[in-house]
């Protein structure tokens, strides 16, 4: 990948605009996750609990209807701007929230404007560095994501503990600040050679016959499957929680279950480094193993009664979790770059794995008033 040669060689090489950009997805991806407990406390609170999944239906159902646009969208303007309207967006749906519209449709919004700054915040990357530096300018962004998500599931729980309007009112504000650092980060002209207009049919087309192409490939076709059923579950985990941790742990706040989302996460991030240690693409099929932890410690969770035990269950879930998702998203990489490109990949892969998120939760919907512990099993004895 080369360097934008029209961006002057100072610029390229100021780290200005990289922490900027940095701290800009921090705030976002902080606010992100705080948003979805405080929708769940709300919800919780308007008496529409039986109702959580279809808040996390909405929310992934813009990244299906306009995955083969935003990409285009994103190449379309300065994606700078892009992830400033991405915010805007955010914004606007948590804005909605606060001013008592319901839940599902403010959080919709909110699943709209991060469809939208998505492909811009990765996309940018290449526009600020060479090969060289690419791989490096990735890993912090997404430790910063990382870091955000842990942080944004704990900050959720304890606000909306507290008072739910006051969570809302806090993230609105994280929103804004990510918005005001997305008018520090290099402004950069889009290039409009290969697509005038970001609104076409063509897209469309070229989106499925892109997915025909990887889906007839084995690798690409294990990788889409593999990583799918991880964040669907994962999605779908994270909903049964708030209805579990009442009636198994009997502690009956936001707090804990928020908690156990963000030791899912630290989970991950230790089995990807595991996954980073051991697992090469030569040896891929070693990711299966973690793969395998997944059904069992699920199953293992529906017996347990104290925090302590669950918590240790989650850390093992989410590093089984990463030992099978992070070789298996960078066969996809391989797998795109030698058919149909690695950007189409990736948003196939993203469309693939929202399109799981949405039918697994849309499934998990349908199972209310069945006792949440038999769900449990069910879902862990599926997964195995």
């Amino acid at each position: 990948m080369n360097e934008r040669s029209d961006i002057p060689l100072n610029l390229r090489l100021n780290t200005m605009p990289m922490l900027a950009l940095l701290l800009a997805q921090f705030l976002s991806a902080l606010a992100d996750n705080a948003v979805l407990v405080a929708a769940i406390a709300l919800m919780k609170r308007l008496g529409e609990a039986d109702h959580i999944s279809w808040a996390q239906a909405g929310f992934v159902l813009p990244f299906i209807v306009l995955a083969p646009f935003v990409g285009a969208f994103a190449d379309a303007l300065p994606k700078s701007r892009v992830m400033l309207l991405g915010n805007a967006i955010k914004l606007l749906g948590t804005g909605l929230m606060i001013g008592g519209m319901n839940p599902i449709a403010s959080y919709l919004c909110v699943g709209i404007g991060a469809a939208i700054y998505s492909p811009a915040k990765y996309g940018i990357l290449s526009e600020f560095f060479g090969s060289d530096k690419l791989v490096k300018a990735n890993a912090l962004l997404e430790g910063s994501t990382i870091a955000a998500i842990l942080l944004g599931v704990v900050l959720g729980g304890v606000l909306a503990d507290h008072s739910v309007n006051l969570a809302l009112f806090a993230i609105a504000g994280i929103y804004a600040f990510a918005g005001i650092a997305n008018l520090f980060i290099l402004k950069i002209p889009p290039v409009v050679d290969k697509i005038q207009h970001w609104l076409k049919w063509e897209l469309f087309t070229e989106f499925w016959r892109a997915i025909k192409i990887l889906l007839r490939d084995p690798a690409a076709r294990t990788s889409l499957i593999g990583t799918s059923l991880f964040w669907g579950s994962g999605a779908t985990l994270r909903l049964i929680l708030f209805a579990w941790v009442p009636l198994a742990l009997k502690i009956d706040d936001n707090r804990t279950p928020a908690t156990l989302m963000g030791v899912l996460s630290l989970g991950i991030v230790l089995g990807a480094t595991l996954a980073w240690l051991f697992v090469k693409l030569d040896k891929v099929r070693r990711a299966f193993w973690g793969g395998l932890l997944i059904g069992p410690c699920i199953l293992a969770l529906a017996m347990q009664t104290a925090l302590t035990p669950t918590l240790l269950l989650m850390l093992v879930l989410g590093i089984g979790g990463g030992v099978f998702v992070v070789p298996l998203n960078a066969l996809l990489q391989v797998s795109g770059q030698r058919s149909v490109g690695t950007g189409h990949a990736l948003a196939i892969q993203n469309f693939a794995e929202n399109l799981a998120m949405l039918l697994m939760v849309s499934a998990y919907g349908l199972f209310v008033g069945v006792p949440v512990k038999s769900v449990i099993i069910g879902f862990g004895g599926l997964l195995l």
